[in-house]
């Protein structure tokens, strides 16, 4: 089976749509982490994605009854592009079912390829599910994203293209993982010439479905609605049956990272590249840096695909803003100093020449006031405890840099107070970014529940966080959890949050 897909690959017709992306040397990273990294740049594609090279290679290889009737697929961004362009290429109908919280920018685009664009569903299973009625109803092919011989073997010529440009050493190399079209294509074809080279996938930590069908030796399904959405490319449910099949003979290990790291890896391909790689782009910078640190690896030769730049633009505030955590670069602290003059002085000289990146102040009462502040830090866990320890001689210090209440919400919202409300609970929610989102939870509430906090920040994603305080009786917590859960969306209950209990309750009434 593996000489079929080697041949597939070899025979792949993808070069009327997609270029042969550039390798290229990463100087930072390489110098920063002791190992010569490249890159293969395959954001530069003309639809910024690798995900044509699949979907022309599928689509080229229908018969032309097939043709001639269209072409069908599900998807919310970089394959809804490919096949968009792919037909367009080869002047076959195109119809891409969208979920409805997709971003506008990504609609236009595929529109302006000449695709028909359905609107359907609130994530990508509903749309896959409407696709699939419309593949049925109208005798429509159906294109999949990751888990067909075709696009598998289209996604497999970026390794092809990979080891003709590299012929020397080579240690490991780094794929970013969905559905695993690309790294089943790319890792089948790199253990066939090359089986000393690692082949290691790199998923976000909230939608890992190939370490978890790898750790059980079989496919799983995760919940839909646990998926976490930042990095959404490759937000996936359950890894391809095929892919799958294929990943458990090539692929060597899974790295997963969270969302700070994957923005710190966007900067570090951004200051190698000067290009903005979206954040399933970034993937395999970020795992390649994991792997890096977990081996202490030193003199190693590593490949990272960088398989997309799909980004929205008003997202690119909030990646700014978690970049140094992710790159352990700021200490985010809650501290309790004195409320008597000359204390932020003193606090300012021992903390010493070091960037502040951000000082909120809330007064308590006479004994102390609260401080949410930002430390820049070097890249070193012993920098960061250098600093607590310090701190900690003097006053009350609690570490909140992976405190993602603190991080999303109270940062910026330091200076509210809420007088005493014992029923007052404390949630943190996922809303999906569409209309009639906001109602919908109004709309729970009615009017037996009092919101007594609300903050909402517009990402740029599918996916919006918002942080609420509801004043719900005991009696009625029970039925209150349950409505949420009929409603799908995803929340976490945080009034025993750290953050929230040094900054926005009634502080004077402890």
């Amino acid at each position: 089976m593996t000489t079929n897909y080697i041949k597939k690959i070899l025979e792949a017709n993808v070069y009327d749509v997609a270029i042969e992306s550039p390798l290229e040397l990463a100087g930072n990273l390489s110098d920063r982490f002791s190992n010569k990294v490249f890159l293969k740049r395959e954001d530069l594609q003309s639809v910024f994605s690798f995900k044509l090279r699949g979907a022309y290679n599928k689509i080229n290889s229908l018969s032309s009854a097939q043709q001639k009737v269209g072409v069908v697929t599900a998807s919310a961004g970089n394959h809804a592009q490919g096949v968009a362009l792919a037909a367009s290429k080869l002047k076959i109908a195109a119809t891409i079912v969208m979920g409805t919280n997709t971003p506008e920018i990504k609609v236009s685009a595929v529109r302006k390829l000449g695709a028909k664009v359905v609107l359907q569903g609130n994530n990508y299973d509903e749309a896959s599910e409407f696709a699939k009625g419309l593949e049925k109803e109208l005798g429509l092919t159906y294109i999949h994203p990751f888990d067909d011989p075709e696009v598998i073997a289209g996604q497999g010529t970026i390794a092809m293209e990979m080891l003709r440009q590299h012929t020397g050493r080579l240690d490991a190399v780094f794929v970013p993982v969905g559905g695993g079209g690309l790294i089943s294509g790319m890792g089948t074809y790199i253990k066939y010439l090359r089986p000393e080279v690692k082949v290691i996938g790199v998923e976000a930590e909230g939608s890992a479905c190939l370490h978890a069908a790898l750790q059980a030796g079989k496919r799983v399904r995760l919940n839909p609605k646990d998926l976490d959405q930042f990095a959404d490319g490759t937000s996936v449910s359950q890894v391809g049956k095929e892919t799958f099949r294929l990943a458990q003979t090539c692929v060597d290990e899974v790295v997963k990272v969270t969302v700070d790291e994957i923005c710190a890896g966007i900067k570090d391909i951004f200051e190698d590249t000067r290009s903005i790689s979206e954040p399933s782009g970034a993937l395999s910078v970020a795992g390649m840096k994991k792997y890096i640190e977990q081996h202490a690896a030193v003199g190693e030769t590593y490949v990272a695909v960088v398989s997309g730049a799909n980004m929205n633009f008003d997202r690119l505030r909030h990646i700014s803003e978690r970049t140094d955590i992710g790159e352990r670069r700021e200490a985010l602290l809650g501290v309790t100093i004195p409320e008597k003059p000359g204390s932020f002085r003193r606090f300012c000289n021992l903390i010493g020449k070091r960037n502040v990146t951000e000082f909120n102040y809330r007064f308590a009462d006479q004994s102390g006031a609260k401080v949410l502040v930002g430390i820049q830090t070097r890249m070193n866990s012993e920098d960061k405890q250098q600093i607590l320890n310090k701190l900690k001689k003097e006053y009350q210090v609690v570490d909140l840099s992976e405190n993602e209440v603190a991080i999303l919400h109270v940062r910026h919202m330091v200076g509210g107070t809420t007088a005493s409300l014992p029923n007052e609970k404390i949630f943190r929610f996922e809303f999906p970014e569409r209309p009639g989102a906001l109602l919908d939870f109004l709309n729970l509430m009615g009017n037996g529940f009092n919101i007594t906090m609300f903050h909402y920040r517009n990402h740029g994603a599918a996916y919006g966080r918002v942080l609420a305080g509801i004043e719900i009786p005991a009696d009625a917590m029970s039925q209150f959890k349950k409505d949420l859960q009929q409603m799908g969306y995803r929340f976490w209950e945080e009034t025993d949050n750290t953050a929230y209990k040094m900054f926005l309750t009634d502080l004077s009434s402890d």
